[in-house]
């Protein structure tokens, strides 16, 4: 052994007094911390803050009187959870609500299945076309969304002439508009993904007599499931949070919550005293199932995201 290798571990062994630093410890956390104690409280703090003071102010208006909400007040005098009950009549939120879990949850769950599959061919096997298929998911991540609602407006309406199929309107046709959307990025999600899955876990399973299809089933699904999550999550996201779209390409019966919610937000203009109760009330209703399915994939979503593959 070297007199410097010695003198680099007897340096990480031993502080200015002799302290060890071992792996995980506090000592050796507070040395490799890029911000002090204090900086790093204050900026947390600081960036909670900005994050929670929001929430916390719908959450009160939507406990609150519309005049309460109007006249400023943060704290509310009296606490009702009238609103609550209200939006279902008012805002048509169950259906709105309905039609957005159906077409949301469906585009997460085709997206996500399609681009494991999709991926696994295009990290996995060398044909021709191949860096150009890579080179065009990436290049459709850059195309704007306001510029594609004329082209596939007209494309569904074109369907309806020629082909005598009904797609404007349609739950299915809203779903086909954000799977177009998801799959070029869920795809590129999972090509990251698998990168960085070791191939000798599939070539172990081809000696052992698998076929490319149980390599697929076997070996890289659950070595996936973080970036499968990740991309299903970003699918449902699109199609949960669009507003352009599904304004388009929808009509009252198939209508999103978050049409539902726009709709109801322009019917309060020029009124008296707008439903602000109401308003708050019916978005944090159409907030929560995206919290829950964070907490729920909380675990594989911080995989997925900080995770290069297996180690």
């Amino acid at each position: 052994m070297s007199a410097s290798t010695t003198s680099v571990r007897g340096t990480a062994r031993s502080g200015s007094g002799g302290t060890t630093f071992r792996p995980g410890s506090r000592r050796q956390h507070e040395v490799t911390r890029l911000l002090p104690g204090p900086m790093l409280a204050i900026i947390l703090t600081v960036l909670s803050a900005i994050v929670l003071i929001p929430v916390a102010y719908i959450f009160l208006a939507s406990v609150n009187s519309d005049i309460g909400v109007a006249n400023g007040e943060f704290w509310p005098s009296t606490f009702s959870l009238e609103n609550y009950t209200k939006i279902w009549s008012s805002v048509g939120l169950a259906k709105g609500l309905g039609n957005s879990v159906l077409v949301a949850g469906a585009t997460a769950v085709v997206s996500a299945a399609m681009s494991v599959s999709i991926a696994y061919v295009l990290v996995r096997y060398q044909f021709r076309g191949r860096l150009s298929i890579l080179r065009g998911l990436l290049a459709l991540q850059s195309v704007p969304g306001t510029l594609m609602v004329l082209p596939v407006f007209v494309l569904f309406s074109s369907a309806a002439s020629y082909l005598g199929v009904q797609v404007i309107g349609t739950q299915w046709g809203l779903f086909i508009t954000y799977l177009t959307f998801a799959m070029p990025f869920s795809t590129w999600v999972m090509v990251t993904y698998l990168r960085g899955l070791p191939r000798e876990l599939e070539e172990a399973a081809r000696i052992d007599g698998a076929s490319n299809l149980g390599v697929l089933v076997r070996i890289i699904l659950p070595l996936s499931w973080p970036g499968i999550v990740v991309s299903g999550i970003f699918a449902f996201l699109l199609g949960w949070n669009d507003v352009l779209f599904a304004s388009v390409m929808t009509r009252p019966d198939s209508q999103t919550a978050a049409v539902a919610l726009q709709v109801f937000g322009a019917s309060q203009e020029g009124g008296a005293i707008p439903l602000y109760g109401q308003m708050m009330a019916a978005s944090l209703v159409c907030a929560a199932p995206v919290v829950i399915l964070y907490l729920i994939f909380q675990r594989y979503l911080v995989g997925g995201l900080t995770a290069g593959g297996v180690k």
